[in-house]
């Protein structure tokens, strides 16, 4: 049964939600399922823009073969390759023998990439970065965007209705929930957690080239965006827009404390415990994260947030507790930079993660440390706890002074 709704006179979301997919890419977590968006636009010519991935594709057949009403399919835009967004890009192909795809050069090589055995170039419309295309009544421009998050990801300009066919930026995780609109949740409560996951996971290495991707589109008259993930904005664009301005640029959201700590009998936990007490009390915002238990999608997305980090870690094998020294080269992979670190290691006979943890952090981009290192011994004492304190002082003056 078709599942549709109209964004404009002419344009349609065709795509689809899959509530049962609990992964990501099979790696970051989704807490509500995954949606995959296509549009039809139906204006003198048939136009479909992107298509979806097997989990979505059942619904999405019989939602194009609804718009189309009989006729034929003239067009296939194709923004992004990634098989969640293309894996059915085939099968539309074979079915519909005369539509022209609307492809750049480097589209094309993963066309022939993904499906062997198959040539689809001669039904190829291959355009170049800021070309422009006339289908049906309305008119394009094609925005290339490489590396957000793939080198031949381009965005799709309508410039008769001021609609911008944005790829995977501003998507997010999450199936939306019956209305496609942005416009109807509070972004900072409802959306931008789930937001801001997607991006520092999924684009979060690519800061420049996202800020390059913003730079470019700020020129146009946007009126609507339409990602490939997620809700369709059309009112506000600019705060969603802003939010993609400062995770791009590396610049903190809030001026406070992720603490990632990892503990193997709780003694590293409980000084993280008092750290995040001693913040409080200074009226330092802060949240803690459990390196063993939380999704490493998490780890990042507060890493981006919030300007100072502090890691926690025992002594494991004379080196950084492991789930801690991974969620660590995770944030440095992806690209974060221009952070203020702090560090507590524990070991109860040689202690010696600080060493590992300090490594990582001076390899990574404009990253500094504030306060002095505490280090345990086993079982926190009064010593420690005075350690902490001035680790939570030094913190707090130096956000102060940010």
């Amino acid at each position: 049964m078709y599942n549709v709704r109209k964004l404009t006179d002419d344009l349609t979301w065709i795509g689809g939600s899959d509530r049962k997919i609990t992964k990501f890419e099979n790696v970051y977590k989704l807490n509500s399922g995954m949606n995959y968006n296509s549009y039809f636009l139906d204006a003198g010519a048939t136009v479909l823009f992107d298509t979806v991935g097997r989990d979505a594709s059942e619904v999405f057949f019989e939602n194009l073969e609804y718009c189309l009403a009989g006729r034929k399919l003239d067009y296939i835009v194709v923004n992004h390759m990634e098989p969640d967004h293309s894996a059915t890009l085939a099968e539309i192909l074979d079915k519909n023998a005369q539509a022209k795809m609307i492809v750049n050069a480097k589209t094309l090589q993963f066309i022939a990439q993904f499906f062997p055995g198959k040539d689809y170039s001669s039904r190829a419309v291959t355009v170049k970065d800021g070309d422009e295309l006339e289908l049906g009544s309305h008119k394009f421009k094609f925005v290339f965007a490489p590396m957000v998050h793939w080198p031949e990801v381009m965005m799709s300009f309508d410039e008769t209705e001021g609609t911008l066919f944005s790829a995977d930026a501003f998507g997010s995780y999450g199936a939306t929930d019956g209305s496609i609109f942005a416009d109807g949740k509070d972004l900072e409560k409802d959306l931008l957690n789930e937001a801001r996951r997607y991006y520092t996971n999924i684009v979060g290495k690519y800061g420049m080239q996202t800020i390059a991707a913003i730079n470019k589109v700020s020129a146009l008259d946007i009126k609507m965006i339409c990602p490939l993930h997620s809700y369709v904005w059309r009112k506000d664009l600019e705060k969603i827009i802003g939010y993609y301005k400062t995770w791009a640029s590396y610049t903190p959201e809030t001026k406070g404390v992720f603490i990632l700590q990892g503990s193997i009998y709780g003694h590293t936990a409980n000084c993280a415990e008092v750290l995040m007490t001693e913040l409080d009390s200074r009226g330092v915002e802060s949240v803690i994260l459990d390196a063993s238990t939380a999704d490493i999608s998490d780890i990042i997305a507060m890493a981006f947030k919030y300007s100072h980090i502090v890691i926690a870690s025992p002594t494991y094998n004379n080196n950084v507790y492991s789930p801690v020294e991974q969620a660590v080269k995770e944030l440095g992979a992806h690209g974060l930079t221009g952070r203020a670190f702090s560090v507590i290691e524990n070991g109860t006979w040689a202690p010696s993660a600080a060493k590992g943890l300090l490594a990582v952090i001076e390899g990574m981009k404009n990253c500094r440390t504030v306060g002095q290192t505490v280090t345990v011994k086993s079982a926190g004492d009064g010593g420690t706890r005075v350690n902490i304190e001035a680790l939570a002082e030094a913190i707090m003056e130096d956000i102060r002074n940010l």
